[in-house]
């Protein structure tokens, strides 16, 4: 049962912004950088191009999602040398997943104001070196963690790769104003991954967390979406900013903010977590649930431009989810 309301809204699967993309970006660097021979392409510049080509800001994000889980699992410190091989396995996978998304976005990368810098726009790396890249770091990611952690969480982090990639990215993006509230299942198996990665198996405690990632998600993107909403309107995307006006996105955003805290109060009652994961979970989600509603009260005001303010919502869901995650892995150590 969807809690968004909002009728889904189609889009040509490929926009036409491939044409205005190829004029916009040159001949050469559509085509693959031919424009910048190597002499233009210094190494330095190109590893930091490929470095880019990961999205390692996001991936900050969903380790911070995948180790407190593990410390969870363990009930305690679990093996350094297994979090180290988690982390890395899940720098690669996701890495590899970011930059197939960019090869298959390059088109719209281009005529957006936010990823005109990106490495396919500018032509540091080209779109068969991107998909080289991506296909090896999957492959990559894959074999380690099933030779060195174990097969399920192998599966759950290919799993991962193929839904952003394909689910996501090639199927949804382009075509529904649910394509955050779907596509971001991939960003939710972190959670999975770790906790396999300790037990080989899973629980009731990661699919809950697994959960409050889900209803995160939405609330935490379509902020942003709302800031950048032209960019996306331009290509063609239809983030439910550009189809809904901020006062649906705002109720939207609200009803999901309910649900992930209620959501992530039902470990304790599982007998997960103590009183301290509850204590942050409480404040952290109080205070999410005071600016969801602020930034809903604007825009039923029709408050627009910098007064919205709906990037606080933004910034702060990034705080608590960190709070929430370490609150996590802190928790076992008080009980």
């Amino acid at each position: 049962m969807s809690l968004s309301g909002v009728c889904v809204t189609a889009v040509e699967s490929r926009p036409g912004a491939t044409s205005q993309a190829l004029k916009a970006l040159g001949e050469g660097a559509a085509l693959g950088g031919a424009s910048q021979g190597p002499a233009h392409r210094p190494f330095g510049a190109r590893a930091k191009a490929f470095v880019a080509l990961t999205k390692p800001r996001i991936i900050e994000l969903l380790l911070i999602t995948t180790v407190p889980v593990m410390f969870l699992a363990q009930q305690g410190v679990p093996d350094l040398g297994l979090v180290l091989l988690t982390c890395i396995g899940g720098y690669l996978s996701a890495g590899g997943a970011n930059a197939l998304n960019m090869y298959i976005d390059r088109d719209i990368d281009a005529l957006m104001d936010r990823t005109s810098q990106r490495p396919l726009v500018t032509g540091m790396v080209s779109p068969r070196e991107c998909l080289a890249f991506g296909i090896t770091l999957a492959v990559v990611s894959t074999l380690l963690f099933g030779l060195a952690v174990n097969w399920l969480s192998a599966w759950l982090s290919l799993g991962a790769l193929l839904f952003y990639v394909v689910v996501y990215t090639m199927l949804l993006k382009r075509r529904t104003s649910q394509n955050i509230v779907w596509g971001g299942i991939a960003g939710c198996m972190p959670v999975l991954i770790g906790w396999s990665s300790v037990t080989n198996s899973m629980s009731w405690a990661p699919v809950i967390l697994f959960l409050v990632m889900f209803f995160w998600t939405p609330p935490h993107y379509w902020p942003l979406s709302m800031k950048v909403k032209d960019d996306y309107a331009r290509v063609g995307v239809p983030m439910l900013p550009v189809v809904a006006s901020n006062k649906v996105v705002a109720k939207q955003i609200v009803l999901y903010s309910w649900v992930m805290v209620a959501v992530s109060l039902l470990l304790t009652p599982l007998g997960y977590t103590g009183w301290f994961y509850t204590l942050v979970a409480l404040v952290a989600g109080g205070w999410w649930l005071w600016e969801a509603h602020a930034l809903q009260n604007r825009a039923k005001a029709e408050v627009t431009g910098a007064k919205l303010k709906e990037m606080r919502l933004f910034h702060w869901s990034i705080t608590y989810v960190s709070l929430l995650f370490v609150a996590v892995a802190v928790d076992p150590f008080l009980r």
